[in-house]
């Protein structure tokens, strides 16, 4: 069944809350078709101590994105049957620190829209409510913007935005497929960091990019901001190719 899926406001109320009492504590960790972000796809392979390339082969599938033809990467079920994550547990998300933004923000639904004159960003939410959640039941009450707060997803949204700007920028300026070389740069600066990181100081794959020296020298050691030169490499080549 279908969920329903209602407009809210960022001020607005909503009434929702998930825990080990509720007795369909773990159902929404079934069933899955759950895509991963590039800041995802960070936080749980630290979480889990593995490199971004060990962590893509033991938990993910990608395939091509039908409508902008970029790599798409999605979590693998744990369970050919049930599609249950390979991180659920009796006791609940063995990842929860660092789990995805989807997990993070249900049962809400984000999207943004910016202005071509302004550049400014504006975000839009929806809740969802799906037959088989009972959260909505409880007794707990938050608006919009204080969930997104507590849940810890300021810092998922900043760089997922950064992912949205790539596919606007791809919908508006270049049409049809993306050449192979573009895909495999794409998967390898914003989905396998580890080895992004090895190909710049080992073998000089950004010699040709400005990048401010400091920032690439905290970046051999900082995520988050390699992930922020990945961002800018790919734009810079998307705009260039288009």
């Amino acid at each position: 069944m279908e969920p329903d899926i209602t407009p809210i406001a960022p001020d607005e109320t909503f009434r929702f809350a998930c825990s080990h009492g509720v007795a369909c504590f773990n159902e929404c960790c079934r069933d899955l078709n759950q895509f991963l972000t590039p800041y995802d796809i960070l936080r749980l392979k630290n979480c889990l101590a593995l490199t971004s390339n060990r962590f893509l082969e033991m938990y993910t599938t990608q395939h091509t994105g039908p409508e902008t033809g970029f790599p798409v990467v999605a979590l693998k079920p744990a369970h050919t049957a049930s599609l249950r994550c390979p991180f659920v547990t009796a006791s609940g998300c063995s990842v929860y620190p660092d789990r995805p933004s989807s997990c993070r923000i249900y049962p809400l639904a984000r999207a943004i829209s910016q202005s071509r004159k302004t550049g400014e960003i504006t975000e839009h939410f929806a809740l969802l409510k799906e037959s088989h959640c009972l959260g909505h039941e409880q007794e707990k009450n938050q608006t919009v913007r204080e969930w997104v707060e507590k849940q810890g997803l300021l810092p998922y949204n900043e760089q997922n935005d950064r992912l949205l700007e790539l596919i606007s920028i791809k919908n508006r300026l270049k049409t049809g497929p993306l050449d192979l070389t573009f895909v495999r740069m794409f998967h390898l600066a914003l989905y396998d960091l580890d080895t992004f990181r090895r190909k710049i100081f080992e073998d000089g794959l950004l010699s040709d990019f400005a990048v401010e020296t400091a920032l690439l020298t905290r970046a051999k050691q900082d995520d988050t901001l390699l992930l922020q030169i990945g961002y800018a490499w790919i734009k810079s080549e998307l705009l260039t190719a288009s």
